[in-house]
């Protein structure tokens, strides 16, 4: 299934795209005039250089890339971050860096990926009872060994 969804592009980069045909992100590239170093346990916003237009309805969500997070430690810190249909500015990546080692960050370079999802909203109903399950309120580690 796809879906059209606008997108200004100030980067100067390719719009983001899916490596496969089974892939369900989307690599986000560094918008940036010069390369930045992230020290280690350093946090920063790195822009994308894109603006997009979702339907309502529907969320993107910014993760971290798996060849980054494994081979150099760096992670998007509020992983997922949330896109909201709503929002119009630029889409800023969250980056951490969680190794004992600097990680230089290049124009270009591909920081995390977006997922685009459909969500539902929720109406409360408030009660005094819920109903019961072999779980029941067993929180934490509650159903491993």
């Amino acid at each position: 299934m796809e879906m059209n969804v606008k997108v200004i592009n100030k980067s100067g980069h390719s719009l983001p795209v899916y490596q496969t045909d089974l892939s369900a992100g989307m690599d986000l590239h560094a918008c940036l005039t010069e390369p930045v170093t992230l020290k280690p346990l350093e946090r920063m916003l790195v822009p994308t250089g894109l603006h997009i237009e979702l339907p309502a309805g529907f969320e993107a969500q910014v993760r971290p890339r798996s060849g980054l997070a494994f081979k150099h430690g760096l992670t998007v810190l509020n992983s997922p971050g949330t896109i909201d249909a709503d929002y119009r500015g630029e889409i800023k990546v969250l980056l951490v860096n969680l190794s004992n080692d600097e990680f230089e960050i290049r124009d270009g370079e591909r920081v995390a990926q977006m997922v685009v999802a459909k969500h539902e909203r929720v109406e409360w109903l408030e009660a005094e009872a819920l109903t019961d399950t072999e779980r029941g309120a067993g929180g934490y580690g509650s159903t491993g060994k």
